[in-house]
């Protein structure tokens, strides 16, 4: 049997937020009203959004893209994850989590699956937001290339 990568989602209205962005799971478990528990099998990719606020505002503003490990494989550990996973985006801090969710906006518009992303392009949106520049668009044709260069290297 092959170890999941689980994440615990909580709802508790402008006060804490835990989200998927995107991924998609292999099983979830409600919990109660509010918390949930959805697994991921090894190499899926999934965007986890945590937000929390207290009554001066926002406390927390944070944006996690990884890829579920498998058995053996290396990985970063992150709260409400377990076992972690492999980090391909981390940002905080409200500003550039809102533009990377911009920029994930603009790839589902070009009509891609954020899931079936190249992880470069992850790491690449990750390293360009933290210097404050703007990250290359990811279009389908960009994808394409993607996928033809998996086909002769996997």
């Amino acid at each position: 049997m092959t170890p999941l990568t689980e994440v615990e989602l909580l709802w508790q209205e402008g006060v804490v937020e835990r989200w998927l962005r995107f991924g998609k799971p292999i099983e979830e478990t409600i919990i109660d009203r509010r918390r949930r528990l959805v697994a991921f099998a090894p190499g899926a990719v999934f965007a986890y959004v945590r937000w929390a606020a207290n009554a001066h505002g926002t406390i927390v503003s944070r944006l996690d893209i990884l890829r579920a490990a498998g058995p053996g494989e290396a990985l970063q550990t992150i709260p409400y994850i377990r076992p972690g996973g492999e980090s391909l985006l981390r940002l905080f801090g409200w500003p550039v989590v809102q533009r990377a969710l911009q920029h994930i906006n603009a790839i589902e518009a070009a009509g891609v699956d954020p899931v079936d992303v190249d992880p470069d392009h992850w790491r690449h949106v990750h390293n360009r937001l933290v210097a404050r520049e703007t990250p290359r668009a990811y279009d389908r044709a960009r994808h394409r290339a993607w996928l033809r260069r998996q086909r002769f290297c996997p």
